[in-house]
């Protein structure tokens, strides 16, 4: 109709990408609180994440499960506060996406793939103008404010270059090594629970407040838990790396199963086809956007969980590494340990996107981003 960009996005883009923002902002409701006690960690004078710490320290388990308690209890309200919200918000019902031929259809896989490396180029150009940006106006001490400068220097031109490289990528070798895993099994676990609670409406009812409990409760309290339980072996690391991916791809791809339009449904049910079908040839490829999306959204996660549990219970990995840099104030190495994971983190996010382009334009071409 020739009607612009503009009205496009309002009348058509927006609505659709609603169901999405709520899914988001119910993965945020945990994390939110989560990432305010995470915070007080680190100085407060207040707070439950102080309190969390003294019942840690003094080996208070009662505190300890009181403060985690209270913490699931706070994010399931705010979780279902969200889904309220967002039922009130969504009462039409999703609309019939008509499958077109991708502009892009001449493109060969690999292109297809290779379209995220642009964004990744610009993300760390724009995180390293930040870097060196913030250390410039703050006029921060060199000591232990290092710019890209000190670590390349530290991991390239440094007589001990080679040291520092073979310490960081071995601790750094350890964290992959139960990263990886851990992240495809949350994945599995989140997509293989949503489908069972959309089965299943008894069990979603039943299971939705352990799944909101498992991510609400504190990591600090978490992994010492599941250390004690399952020992400081790999089995360990990759169950505490799981529970914090699976929770985004449960609750975004529970989002995805119900985007399915009813004209759709109308067809199968014209022709009396069974459940599984319609779960196999219909809400499954619907879920399939949203899959990729919390894929996205749970490698920096996983990053994070897998670093603090390192540093909280299983004293390995490049989570340690960088514990005890920062106690011997090597903040040359500190810093590097922190390029090296944004470096993974970013990476992992354009591969899961070079991916997911490859998916999409084969079995979803009308929703492949350009």
């Amino acid at each position: 109709m020739g009607r612009g960009g503009w009205v496009e996005l309002w009348v058509v883009r927006a609505p659709s990408c609603l169901p999405y923002l709520i899914a988001g902002l119910q993965i945020a409701a945990p994390a939110a609180f989560l990432g305010a006690m995470i915070g007080q960690f680190t100085g407060a004078d207040r707070g439950m994440g102080v309190l969390a710490i003294q019942a840690i320290r003094t080996l208070d388990p009662v505190a300890t499960w009181a403060l985690a308690v209270v913490a699931t209890l706070v994010s399931v309200i705010a979780y279902l506060a969200v889904g309220a919200l967002g039922r009130a918000l969504t009462r039409s019902a999703p609309p019939l996406i008509l499958a077109a031929p991708p502009t892009d259809a001449a493109r060969t896989v690999w292109q297809r793939a290779a379209s995220p490396a642009g964004g990744l180029v610009a993300t760390l150009a724009a995180v390293w103008l930040l870097w060196e940006g913030m250390i410039w106006v703050f006029d921060l001490n060199p000591f232990f404010a290092k710019d890209a400068g000190a670590v390349w220097a530290f991991l390239v031109d440094s007589p001990a270059a080679a040291a520092h490289r073979a310490t960081l990528l071995s601790a750094l070798a350890e964290t992959l090594d139960v990263a990886v895993p851990g992240y495809l099994a949350g994945l599995a676990l989140g997509a293989a629970l949503a489908v069972l609670f959309d089965q299943v409406p008894l069990v979603r009812r039943s299971m939705t407040p352990i799944a909101i409990a498992l991510r609400a409760v504190p990591i600090i309290a978490t992994a010492p838990l599941v250390v004690l339980a399952l020992g400081r072996g790999e089995g360990a690391m990759i169950t505490i790396i799981a529970i914090m991916a699976f929770f985004p791809t449960l609750v975004a791809c529970a989002h995805g199963l119900r985007q399915v339009s009813p004209q759709v449904l109308d067809v199968f049910a014209v022709f009396e086809a069974s459940r599984l079908s319609v779960l196999l040839r219909a809400q499954l490829p619907a879920m399939v956007p949203a899959l990729f999306a919390s894929a996205r959204i749970a490698v920096p996660t996983v990053v994070l969980a897998a670093t603090v549990a390192e540093w909280l219970a299983t004293g390995s990995g490049i989570g340690n590494l960088m514990v005890l840099t920062y106690t011997t104030s090597n903040y040359s190495m500190l810093w590097s340990c922190v390029v090296v994971l944004t470096l993974v983190s970013a990476g992992g996010y354009a591969a899961v996107g070079g991916v997911e382009r490859i998916v999409l334009s084969r079995f979803a071409p009308e929703q492949v981003r350009r």
